[in-house]
Order: C-alpha cells, then structure tokens, then sequence
C-alpha cells in the first residue's frame, strides 16, 4: 500500500474519531498527519474546525495561520483566519491578512471589500472608503452592495453630499434596490426633507408592500389629525398581514402606537405600546434588577476622589459630552447647541463604548490597577477618532446618552471636559423610554416598571457624579428649557465658555443633520406638549 493511501485512509480514520466526539484522539492523529507534506491542506482545516469547536481559539488561529501559508492564494482560508482575529479584539491582525492576500492578488474585489469592513469595524473611515472604492475598480459583483455600504459610511461621516451620491449610484445600477432607497430615506430624514424622506418611503412599498419599517417610519413622520386618519388602517392591516414577522410587528405597533397618541386615545395607543414591547422581549436578554443594582453600586465604590487624582490624564482638552437617560431631552440640547456657530454636533458617537471593549475590558474591574498613563492612551486614540471626523471643528458634542454610565472615566481622560446632563421627570422620562423601539442591549425599556427602576438607579448614579465631579456637570431640567429657554441657554453656553448666540432659541431653522430618534420632535419650536404626558397614561403606570 502507498504511503499516499495510507495517509489518506489515516485521515479518514481521524475523521471519524472527530465525527464520534472522541476529540483527544482525533486530534494526536490530525497532528501526525499534519507533519507530512502530503494531505496539509484538509488536515490543517479539520484541525481549525476541531480547535474552534473545542473552545481553543488561539490553536485554531495557528492551524489557520499555516493554511493560509499553505494556500497563500485562497482568499476564503484568509477570510476565516481575518473574522477569527477581528472577533478576537485583534483587528490589525485581522486587516494585515487581507494586506497580505492582496499583495499576491491585488485585483481581489472580495478581498478589498472584506478589508473595507475590517476597517469600518475598526473606525479608520478613510481606509474603509479606499477599499470599497478599489473593490468597485475591480469589477466587484453587486456593485450597488458596495454604493450603499459607502452611503452609509458617508452619512456616518456626516459628508452628506458623498453620501447621496453614492446611493444615487447604487440606484443608477439597480434602481429597486431597497437597502439603499431605505438608507437614502432615512439620510433625508436626519436632513429634515420630511416629504422627500415619505415619498421614498412610499417608493420602497410599492416594491415591498410588506416593508414594516418604511410604513413605521411615514407614520412616525406625519401626525394624524383624526380617527379616521388612513394610517390607523394601514398599520393594522400591516400588522395582521405580518404574522410571522415579530421585528415587523413590533416596529409597526410602536407606530400604531404614536398614531393613535396622535389623536388622543391614550387606551388604544398605551395596548400598541404594550404589543410593542411584548414583541421587544423576545429580541432582548431579561432584566435583572440585582445585577444592575450591583453593577451601579461597583461603579460608585469604584470611581472616587482617590481614583481619580491617580489616574487623570495630563491633557488639556475639553470635548463635550451630552448624556443622561435616553429620551430625557439630549438630542433637544444637541440641537440647540449646534445652532452655535463655535459648535458641531457629533451625534451619537460610539467611540467611548468602543475603546472601552477594547482597552478596558473588563470594565469597570480593569480599571482598578490602570495607570495615567493608560488613560492618556486611549483619550488621545479618542480625540484622533473624533478629529478625522470632524476636522475643522472647534467643539464637537458627543451626545450618547448612556455615557452617564462612564462619567468617572470620561473626567479622567479629560480633566477639563464639559460634561451636559439632562434631566427629565421620572414618569414622563420612563414612558417616552417605553413608546420608542430601542437597542436590543436596553432590557429595561421593555417592561415599563423596569424602565422606573432603571431611572431610580441612574439618579442614584449620577448623584454620585454629581458630589464627586462637582462643577464639571451642568445639569439642564427638560421642563426648565421648554418653558423658559433663554436663562437656561445661556447659563449653558456660560459653563461652556462661549458667548451667548440668539440662533440657539431659532435651532429648528438651523437645517442640522439630526441622527437621533426622536429627529422630528427635535426639528419643532420649544414646546411644552410633552411635559406632565405621563397623566395621560395614569391609569395604565403600575408602582410610585
């Protein structure tokens, strides 16, 4: 018998020890064979898919790393080595394969779109638009995939004109194309193009009558005036037809919801909520009371005055943070503050939440034993990231509200930082938390007497900051500002160091991008219509 049949029937034989679970001894035989230069190729593979079944990641990074310098041309071995890496944390490592790849295949279109992701994932937008754009120049199959991906990666740039254009190229190749005619719409939302923004919508279920999201968004677009308003019937015939679609349901009770709040029947509106909400259970994990209520007070034993002289960071900057419980007006101050002339809104910036997974994990524990010189790091990698966003800004706002979470931290990368906390009635702050589809990660916003605990232990949180932060923290009351403004405006603008603007009272006519989702409450006058919304919905609050 040959050598090359006996390896061949070796292999088999290891195979079948994987396949009946006997991982030890399928594993000594992979790396017998693995030695001989005949068969490295599916050997090196099953020991990967071993490895990375048994929880041995760093193994199977090896036995992928010598496949892919076995087959140095095959970009899927590339490709399972790079999403290994990237899920890994190791994203430069990640980016370096698919370098390597493309210094023997330059012309790979996969290959530099595989990178582009690699880099938008990592938040180097400018390499990721370089990628996507050398993937087009090489002839990549579904071009109007990669236009669109660009499109959203402009709108994340707020470069708005490219970000059009590249949704008007995808649709020039495929002008059914729904994720971009969806992604143009919600881009001419955040612009305010209330008609524009429908119309698309419209377009989109003309192709997709089905399509829940674009009714949702046109009803959350347009108030209903009356009973008889046609939206009612639209979303409940929606919601019937998608049965078996509870993301779709979900997103159109939500809209049912705010149509029929709309029009004043609360009792109605309040059981579309519930529906809402009931739906959103399924797709987020269960809130655990104690662990958050652990997970606050480790925050509070953590961050204090000693902490914080050891681990301050040495700069100088002063970036401006805008957070509290979502939905407590910080989108509202954003865009009053971006009506400043010295100010540009970052929006929602995830930065801070993405260094802190990958610089502090564990947090908060990691930062027990961390050094300022640390800390220094990661605030300069933030500012870099917030620069190349907005180069020619002179303050940017970062407006993530959860970011209440890490204000310990943020005071510590920047000593000089201008933290903005809104502050909105518990019952009022909850309800709204409650009316509104949010992230999967907010397990208390589906249950409405969770929401109130959530807020009771963000208040005993900020408290916190508040005695050890001091002055650092301005605090706007979101009944204040809508009943009188100008005297809490100003004293804003004061804590910021920068002199008082009469366009800030005129926000809504600046014609700012508003990404946020409440970005049509936020395109209207001051107003007092949602103060004390909660006596509207007494009957149906449980608990104080």
């Amino acid at each position: 018998m040959s050598n090359s049949t006996q390896n061949a029937q070796a292999f088999a034989e290891a195979r079948r020890l994987h396949a009946a679970g006997r991982v030890a001894e399928a594993e000594q035989a992979y790396q017998q064979l693995v030695t001989l230069a005949e068969h490295r190729e599916p050997v090196l593979l099953a020991l990967a898919e071993l490895y990375l079944q048994t929880g041995r990641v760093a193994q199977a990074i090896e036995s992928l790393t010598a496949l892919t310098q076995e087959v140095p041309d095959s970009l899927d071995y590339c490709t399972n080595l790079a999403v290994i890496l990237e899920k890994g944390g190791q994203a430069e490592a990640a980016a370096a394969e698919y370098q390597r790849f493309l210094m023997r295949q330059p012309a790979s279109a996969n290959a530099h779109f595989n990178l582009a992701l690699v880099f938008r994932n990592a938040r180097n937008n400018a390499e990721a638009v370089a990628e996507y754009e050398a993937a087009l120049q090489h002839g990549i199959d579904s071009p109007e995939e990669v236009y669109a991906n660009l499109g959203v990666l402009y709108a994340d740039m707020q470069q708005v004109d490219n970000a059009r254009q590249a949704y008007a190229q995808a649709l020039a190749i495929r002008p059914h194309y729904i994720p971009a005619l969806f992604n143009l719409a919600g881009l001419l939302e955040e612009q305010g193009e209330r008609e524009k923004a429908c119309a698309t919508y419209e377009q989109i279920l003309e192709i997709d009558p089905g399509h829940a999201d674009a009714l949702s968004r046109v009803a959350h677009a347009r108030r209903a005036e009356s009973a008889s308003d046609a939206m009612i019937g639209r979303l409940q015939n929606a919601i019937t037809a998608a049965r078996d679609e509870p993301a779709g349901r979900e997103s159109l009770y939500f809209a049912l919801g705010k149509t029929l709040d709309d029009i004043g029947d609360y009792e109605q509106a309040f059981d579309a909520y519930r529906s809402a909400n009931l739906l959103g259970k399924r797709r987020t994990a269960a809130y655990r009371r104690d662990l958050t209520e652990q997970a606050v007070t480790g925050l509070i034993e953590l961050f204090d005055a000693d902490w914080l002289q050891r681990a301050a960071a040495s700069g100088s900057a002063s970036p401006i943070f805008v957070c509290g419980m979502f939905r407590s007006g910080s989108s509202l101050i954003e865009q009053i503050l971006a009506a400043h002339p010295k100010i540009q809104t970052g929006g929602e910036l995830d930065y801070l939440p993405w260094l802190l997974a990958r610089r502090f994990a564990p947090y908060p524990e990691s930062l027990r034993s961390i050094s300022a010189e640390q800390i220094d790091s990661v605030a300069s990698e933030y500012l870099e990231k917030v620069a190349a966003l907005f180069p020619d800004a002179q303050h940017v706002t970062d407006k993530r509200p959860d970011n209440f979470l890490h204000l310990g931290l943020i005071r510590a990368m920047f000593p000089a930082a201008r933290i903005v906390y809104t502050r909105r009635d518990r019952r009022d702050n909850s309800l709204s938390i409650y009316f509104q589809q949010l992230a999967d990660d907010l397990a208390y916003a589906t249950e409405l007497a969770n929401t109130l605990h959530y807020y009771d232990l963000h208040e005993r949180l900020m408290t916190h900051w508040q005695k050890l932060l001091g002055e650092s923290i301005f605090t706007v009351g979101y009944e204040n500002l809508v009943r009188d403004p100008e005297p809490v405006l100003r004293a804003l603008l004061d804590f910021l160091g920068l002199p008082w603007d009469k366009r800030c009272l005129e926000f809504h006519a600046a014609g700012t991008l508003a990404k946020t989702a409440s970005l049509w409450q936020v395109r209207d006058p001051l107003h007092e219509d949602s103060v004390d919304r909660w006596k509207n919905y007494e009957p149906f609050i449980d608990g104080p």
